[in-house]
């Protein structure tokens, strides 16, 4: 997919925040994701997602619709559309996809030159990102932290690893608009 770049990172590394600086310094269009889960306050259909009921999303994988699709951990199921990436490629912006492991290994088979940048920060810092959230629950920490400990073992997918240190977003930022100035095809 020329001209769109993956953009991951496990919970609390900040990809959300450095897409946002992203945006304040280049053309960007993101690749909204289809999901599954129910919209939580503050959201609305494209943004941060499209939000459609399970059996929706099943007849759509049944179809043929999605180019990646996976089950997160917490059964609810995310996937990017062929008309999502079709409709980002001919903006002509810098198209960022937003997605975990299990699609950057799907998305690198099917378009092998895509560039995947992974988005990362030392543990302990990612565990008190994600303790700075809504009230969650120790379980729920506990069950991120271990995603987070099993997607770490898959950074060999990537093309990029950039460290978004605790108050260095900003250097994160910049780090990834040279990568991906360095790699758009005007």
């Amino acid at each position: 997919m020329k001209n769109i770049f993956i953009l991951s990172g496990p919970s609390g590394a900040g990809e959300d925040s450095i897409i946002d600086g992203l945006e304040k310094i280049l053309p960007l269009e993101r690749v909204v994701t289809t999901t599954s889960r129910a919209m939580r306050p503050g959201e609305k259909n494209g943004h941060p997602y499209y939000f459609i009921d399970k059996t929706s999303f099943e007849k759509k994988i049944a179809a043929g619709d999605f180019v990646e699709y996976a089950r997160q951990y917490n059964d609810h199921l995310y996937g990017v559309t062929k008309k999502e990436l079709d409709r980002v490629a001919a903006t002509g912006k810098r198209g960022i996809w937003k997605i975990e492991y299990q699609g950057v290994a799907t998305a690198k088979r099917l378009f092998p030159g895509i560039i995947a940048i992974f988005i990362n920060a030392p543990l302990a810092i990612l565990e008190e990102r994600i303790r700075r959230r809504d009230n969650l629950s120790e379980t729920y920490i506990r069950e991120r932290m271990r995603y987070t400990k099993d997607w770490l073992t898959h950074t060999h997918l990537y093309d990029y690893i950039i460290e978004n240190e605790q108050g260095k977003l900003e250097e994160a930022i910049k780090n990834v608009a040279a990568i991906i100035d360095r790699h758009y095809e005007k």
